[in-house]
């Protein structure tokens, strides 16, 4: 998916546990990735619970990095720029706190992701802060993604998004995202 990146960091591992490094300005600079996040934030959710497809419309749209800190999940991504190759396409990954694997989303991709454990905690990195008039997303089973369950827990929002087929996209794909 272009833009998008899977990031796995450095594991430091001794007799008292781990200590993992999420953001390193230089190293994201040097990959001509975003080093600015405006807002963090992190979710709880049970096992079964899915959460997306989500994403913020111009002029608020946003890059996002977002990690799993504990149990794990099955992330997902769906391609909603215009002009784009992977254009109407899903990319999937298994994020979870063993392993410390990050997903780098640039603007114009839907996130979402499946719980496949009990207390799972996702931790969220955005550009630009949260706006309610531009928060959106697709229906979480429009794009043929091949979620763990066809009956996941949903918030009633996320059960209403309109599917991909019928959402009028506003993002353009710029080579450099």
């Amino acid at each position: 998916m272009p833009g998008c990146f899977q990031i796995s960091p450095q594991i430091l591992k001794d007799h008292r546990g781990d200590f993992i490094k999420t953001l390193h300005q230089e190293i994201f600079e040097n990959h001509g990735l975003q080093t600015h996040f405006a807002e963090e934030y992190y979710s709880i959710s049970r096992k079964g619970v899915l959460r997306g497809l989500h994403f913020q419309t111009p002029p608020h749209e946003h890059t996002k990095l977002v990690y799993c800190v504990a149990g794990a999940v099955l992330d997902a991504i769906v391609d909603l720029r215009l002009g784009s190759p992977a254009f109407g396409q899903f990319a999937i990954f298994e994020l979870n706190a063993e392993k410390a694997n990050m997903l780098y989303i640039p603007p114009g991709l839907a996130h979402g992701f499946y719980a496949r454990t009990e207390n799972v905690t996702m931790m969220y990195k955005v550009s630009t802060v949260y706006s309610p008039r531009h928060d959106g997303g697709i229906r979480w089973n429009s794009a043929n993604i091949p979620w763990p369950d066809d009956q996941p827990i949903l918030s009633g929002r996320d059960a209403t998004f309109p599917g991909l087929s019928e959402f009028k996209s506003p993002f353009q794909f710029n080579q450099r995202s």
